[in-house]
């Protein structure tokens, strides 16, 4: 790692701000292969840069001897990657910034923080790079506006550990180049990612689900529903299990939006009308008949499917789910009295 490189030697790739996020996705395209910029726009002291550099260093090797502890990095690979990670300095950032292809900011979650870096990418960043935000709270259509070429830019959110969770959320808006949304995507599947989709919404997909999901746990405690060991083993081994197996619209559609609009209507009256009353669409979909695999039409078609073996695939992913969490025992030969 260093503080400037000749610009025959910089990488395609930069995360602008060399903090918990940045250096997250600089393991993840370091561990595929790839040399990456971690850029620090700070104006630093000698002092501070030495502890700065120390820091991630540290932080990037621990990471490294930590997935070489669980077997899927071989500790002789530990220098090779962490050497693929470029720590750039403030006078080193405008060689860095004009040489890559894909950039993500990820400074402090401050519209001033943003705009400052996005003044220097947009000093220096070439007219055909893709730029990114990592933000986890400010929209994309509030950032559009501070990029020069907005056509270009697009949030992605990444889940952390980034070097770990394959997913990123993509959040687009309406002046974002169709082709820069499809090049995006296939940078990120060539690291091993898998990039989703949305529109320019508070939460993404993901945060938007797990907070629902965390509070109402954490009220389940408060209100003395159950001990947090036990709503943790109900969420692992339960609802964990099959969210992993089979998605949350998917699962709506293989019990049957008729089971979801029941249970919520139920809810509803005994808990809390304002967070358990189902939305319109569930409604329609009832009224309407279309309850998912039992009549072959719900949030997918399954017109012409073999929905036998689509039952017996969802079955085998949860029973391979299962047996890795040795959860699943053999069938007995005796007969129990």
């Amino acid at each position: 790692m260093t503080g400037s490189v000749a610009n025959s030697a910089l990488p395609r790739f930069a995360a602008v701000g060399a903090g918990r996020m940045g250096r997250g996705i600089a393991i993840a395209f370091a561990y595929a292969g790839h040399r990456i910029a971690l850029i620090d726009l700070r104006q630093r002291t000698p002092e501070s840069w030495a502890a700065l550099r120390g820091e991630v260093e540290t932080e990037i090797r621990a990471s490294l001897q930590g997935l070489a502890q669980l077997g899927t990095l071989q500790p002789d690979q530990i220098d090779a990657v962490a050497a693929r990670v470029q720590l750039v300095d403030a006078s080193g950032a405008p060689a860095a910034l004009a040489a890559a292809e894909l950039l993500f900011e990820g400074v402090p979650e401050t519209m001033q923080a943003k705009r400052e870096a996005f003044d220097w990418m947009n000093q220096y960043c070439d007219d055909n790079a893709i730029l990114t935000s990592t933000t986890s709270s400010i929209l994309v259509t509030q950032l559009a506006g501070l990029v020069k070429r907005p056509e270009r830019f697009l949030n992605m959110h990444w889940l952390n550990p980034a070097y770990i969770i394959p997913v990123v959320e993509l959040s687009t808006h309406p002046a974002l180049a169709p082709e820069v949304l499809a090049r995006t995507k296939a940078l990120m599947e060539s690291i091993g990612k898998l990039p989703v989709v949305c529109g320019p919404t508070p939460g993404y997909i993901v945060p938007r689900l797990q907070a629902l999901i965390m509070n109402e746990a954490a009220r389940m405690v408060d209100e003395g529903v159950a001990t947090a060991e036990e709503i943790d083993k109900a969420t692992r081994f339960g609802m964990g299990l099959r969210f992993a197996a089979i998605g949350v619209v998917e699962f709506i559609d293989f019990g049957g939006a008729d089971i979801l609009h029941h249970a919520s209507r139920e809810m509803a009256q005994s808990i809390d009308a304002a967070r358990y009353t189902a939305p319109p669409v569930v409604g329609r979909m009832f009224e309407e008949g279309r309850l998912g695999l039992k009549t072959a039409s719900g949030f997918y078609d399954y017109a012409g499917r073999d929905l036998p073996a689509y039952r017996h695939d969802v079955l085998a992913r949860v029973l391979a789910l299962l047996k890795h969490a040795g959860l699943w025992r053999a069938a007995s030969d005796e007969t129990l009295p």
